[in-house]
Formats: C-alpha cells, structure tokens, sequence
C-alpha cells in the first residue's frame, strides 16, 4: 500500500481534477509504452512490455494435448501470473500470491471471456488440430518485475506482443489413423505457422478517483481510487471481457460512460501497441 500525507492526497485528486496529473498528463493519456519481443528462448513466444515504470514479462508455451469433452473442437489456454517480491513490497509473502491470483482470474476473464473461452479474445477453434482427440494447450505465464500501478493493462499489452511472437510448430497428422483410436501426429522442426493477434483485443483499465476516471493510474493514484473498471476490446471494437475491482459501487449510467471512454481509448492504445509491437519485431530479425 502506498502511504501518503493529506496533502499529497490532495494534489493527486486536485490534479485529476483539473485534468492535469502529477506527473504532467491529462486523464485520457498513457505513460511511454516500450516493447520487446523474443526475451525468452525457449519458449513459444514472449515479450517485455514496459508502461513507465511498470515493468511485465509474458511468455507463451505451447505443447500437444486432448481437448476438453465439452468443447471438442476447441484447444486450451491458461493463464498464470506471478508477482516477483521484489517488485514491489507489498508483493512479499502472502500478499504477492493473492495479487497473483486476483491477476490470473482478472486476465482470464479479459482475454478469454472466462474459464469456458465462450466470446473471448483468443480464438480457441484455431488451436485445434484433430476434433476430440488432440489439440494445442497454450500455458500464458506472466510475470510482474516492477510495480507502479495499471498491471492488468501491461500484462494485456504483454500477452498480446508474446502471441504475437508466437510460433506453432505445424502437425501432420497421419491419414491411416482409425477414427477411435489416437491419431498419429508429427510435430514439424522446421516449419511453424504464426498465431493470429487479429481478434487477441487491448486491455483498457478505467480508475474512479473522485468524480471523474484515468487510464493508465500509478501506483499512488491507484490508491485514491473508489472502483475501477477493466475492459477488453479488440480491433473490431467488440467487448471481450469486462471486470471490476474496488469496494464502491457503480451506477449502470457510470458504467456504460466508462465503457464508451474504454472503446475510444482503446484506438489509441491498439495502435500505438501495434507500432511498437512491429519495431520490436524488426529489431529481434536484425539481431
């Protein structure tokens, strides 16, 4: 928890309220945004996504599985986040692990429209690859290196510039396999094929402090906050998933304004993260 005087409580919530905030930017706007692509080897896909001085990791693993009974032609996606300790010292113990949890379910139901992946952001039917016998299980694991507040947003920026950099290895699937039994698949070494981001929508956290609401809140103005709304949207501009924390509640009017501003919002940063995702990229096949 941020500790802070009275009246360093009250410049943050003056400044919200004259839409110029402690740090110089209005309520709408986002710190810098940098990306890097292919951190992580060994893995699938990854990528570092920095907001200011919020720092996360994201990498994406991809290994051969069954699907699930209920959703035969459909392959799987979890999602885990770990907060390191030393990120921030309300990570230490306990309380890294409850974030940790809180930020899975968050991301889960963001970017996956919940545990069944009905309307989700990622396109599980993509994943399949023989109907009710085999398919990819994608393990997203996120990890926070540095906290200064909005970590759902960068984990979202985060996951998508990892599946971004993704590469799938292409299956063959053996043409003589008996219609019960457990098909024969060969995982190629050499060809891949490049997982589609086209519907993979933008995170976009709203924080209530006083009357009015910003984007992108630091860890001091997140602790002024009375609620706060994150929402999913993808290139389309069609809400993926929506979730919300803090103890005050909302009226529908609130809401339904807070989800509109989300939408606009969600342009910019859609864009920006789109650009910063191709210089990434650029700069990993130069090296």
């Amino acid at each position: 928890m941020v500790g802070l005087s009275i009246g360093e409580k009250h410049f943050i919530q003056g400044g919200i309220a004259q839409d110029l905030r402690s740090d110089g930017r209005k309520r709408l706007t986002y710190r810098p945004i940098s990306v890097e692509t292919g951190n992580i080897p060994q893995a699938n896909g990854s990528a570092r996504v920095k907001m200011g001085a919020t720092d996360v990791i994201a990498s994406v693993k991809a290994e051969l599985g069954k699907p699930s009974p209920f959703q035969p032609d459909k392959g799987k996606v979890s999602i885990y986040v770990d907060c390191s300790p030393t990120a921030a010292p309300m990570f230490e113990g306990r309380g890294g692990d409850e974030l940790s949890a809180e930020l899975s379910a968050a991301l889960q139901r963001c970017l996956l429209g919940g545990k069944s992946g009905a309307g989700g952001g990622i396109d599980l039917s993509s994943l399949s690859i023989v109907e009710g016998k085999v398919c990819w299980d994608l393990y997203i694991d996120g990890l926070v290196v540095s906290s200064d507040g909005n970590l759902l947003d960068a984990l979202g920026a985060a996951i998508k510039a990892a599946l971004s950099n993704t590469r799938i290895p292409k299956v063959h699937v053996a043409a003589s396999a008996s219609s019960d039994g457990q098909p024969d698949v060969d995982v190629s070494d050499e060809e891949f094929l490049q997982f589609d981001t086209s519907g993979v929508p933008v995170v976009v956290t709203l924080t209530k402090v006083g009357r009015h609401y910003i984007v992108d809140a630091t860890s001091e103005e997140e602790s002024q906050m009375s609620s706060a709304i994150s929402v999913s949207i993808n290139r389309q501009g069609r809400i993926c998933g929506l979730t919300k924390r803090g103890g005050a509640g909302l009226d529908p009017s609130v809401i339904l304004d807070m989800i509109s501003v989300a939408k606009h919002v969600s342009e910019q940063l859609m864009n920006k993260l789109d650009s910063e995702i191709s210089a990434a990229e650029a700069c990993e096949e130069e090296s």
